[in-house]
């Protein structure tokens, strides 16, 4: 159930004003269930997939009261916005910005690949809303440069995947420095993921209240070709890139080098692309995205670092060159496309040594990928020769006797090299001789002594 418009949940005249102006008609199912707890004050832990609008549903509320009550402490943040990634928090700006269009509060971001003394200039001019990384922001912590002490909103969007980046101990020592009266809001994919739980009860200091969006899955045709090696990889993108109809495609790769080699491969095939990785400026970073977003680049060669949260219009295609390590993350991925309830397309490219990875990432998001291939362009792979019932390839280790191995492990002993006298090789030591006795041969020997 959603409410059938945005009046009956936000009261400021300003933000309804940006609202209609961004077009939105209806709030979505997550924005409808967390709105009005968090205008109630209470702290929220919400649940709901990718491409909810989930950045609305805390903006919204969040602005609306800082818009309407005294300011506690005129030189400290009001809001402060706490993210995994650069991409992720340029975006969140940027809707911010739109929101508080009609208003005079102010937006700043802070994030690693920046200018940090630059930043810190930003900050002593005292915005009211704060985006940034906990890397990052940490380090402004420790020098100083932030003042949390009238702070009125925490709010961690992505949570556990902070928390797989191993981001939890800067999230904490940034929590401390927060007033305690703060309301704490945390926004996930999920709630389940292991640890989330110590960081939940560490940083949301009030009684939580849950909210669990249960949503139609996104309309996504997930696909998959047998692939024999790197090289009949590259062969088929070319070539699905070619025979597919899209408007924006992603393609995702594991590591940056293998994500700037197909960038330079598709520009050799005269494809507009972009790349977007760690190895790159947050300037470049930031290029990629605009021109991207704005069409005039059809493909972007990622790793995971786009596949959290990037709001993308236009998106029908996701390609994982190199299957996800996990199902979460491969979520994440095609979570790209079919954004809003618009359809989608995901392929992944399925090696031998991606069989029973995919085979997990199946039975953990309980479907079935379908198995197509390109003409001309088959794989000597056809999948494993036996299957286990879960799909997987059956091992093909040989099982060793257990007897056999503990009565070795017994008898045999190491030796270590630190444990041999390095001795060298020394020469036998001379014998004592007595003079030489004559054979009347022309020969002559030489006679120990006796000992």
């Amino acid at each position: 159930m959603t409410s059938s418009n945005f009046q009956e949940l936000i009261a400021d005249l300003q933000l309804r004003k940006a609202i209609a102006a961004q077009g939105y008609e209806q709030p979505t199912p997550v924005q409808f269930q967390a709105i009005p707890p968090i205008l109630a004050g209470r702290d929220v832990l919400v649940s709901s997939k990718t491409g909810s609008g989930k950045t609305a549903a805390f903006l919204l509320p969040c602005f609306q009261q800082i818009l309407n009550r005294s300011v506690i402490n005129p030189v400290s943040s009001r809001i402060l916005i706490l993210t995994p990634t650069r991409e992720l928090a340029r975006q969140i700006v940027k809707n911010a910005q739109q929101l508080l269009k009609f208003t005079t509060i102010q937006v700043g971001m802070v994030c690693g690949g920046e200018e940090f003394k630059y930043q810190q200039a930003m900050l002593r001019k005292n915005p009211e809303v704060i985006v940034g990384t906990p890397g990052r922001l940490a380090e402004h912590v420790q020098h100083k440069s932030t003042d949390f002490s009238g702070l009125e909103f925490l709010i961690l969007d992505e949570a556990d995947r902070m928390l797989e980046m191993g981001l939890s101990e800067d999230v904490l020592a940034i929590a401390k420095t927060c007033r305690s009266e703060r309301q704490t809001l945390l926004f996930s994919a999920t709630l389940e993921p292991t640890g989330l739980r110590h960081l939940i009860k560490q940083v949301v200091l009030h009684e939580a209240e849950e909210i669990h969006v249960e949503q139609s899955a996104n309309i996504i045709q997930q696909q998959m070709i047998l692939a024999d090696d790197l090289k009949h990889k590259e062969k088929l993108l070319a070539a699905l890139l070619a025979k597919s109809s899209f408007e924006k495609a992603v393609v995702f790769t594991n590591t940056k080098a293998k994500a700037a080699q197909l960038d330079h491969l598709l520009r050799y095939h005269k494809y507009k692309t972009c790349a977007l990785h760690g190895d790159i400026t947050q300037d470049q970073r930031r290029v990629s995205l605009d021109m991207f977003r704005q069409g005039k680049t059809q493909v972007m060669v990622a790793t995971d670092v786009a596949a959290r949260g990037l709001d993308i219009p236009g998106v029908d295609l996701v390609v994982n060159f190199d299957m996800a390590h996990s199902g979460d993350e491969y979520v994440h991925r095609i979570g790209r496309t079919g954004r809003a309830d618009a359809e989608g397309r995901a392929v992944s490219f399925v090696s031998a040594h991606d069989w029973n990875l995919t085979k997990s990432i199946e039975r953990y998001l309980g479907v079935a990928f379908e198995i197509i291939s390109i003409p001309g362009l088959a794989a000597a792979y056809k999948g494993p020769d036996k299957m286990k019932s879960s799909g997987k390839a059956v091992g093909t280790k040989k099982k060793v006797d257990d007897k056999k191995v503990s009565s070795t492990k017994d008898t045999k002993v190491k030796v270590r090299t630190k444990d041999k006298k390095n001795v060298g090789k020394r020469r036998m030591p001379s014998a004592k001789v007595e003079p030489v006795v004559d054979l009347g041969d022309g020969f002559s020997v030489f006679k120990k002594k006796p000992q």
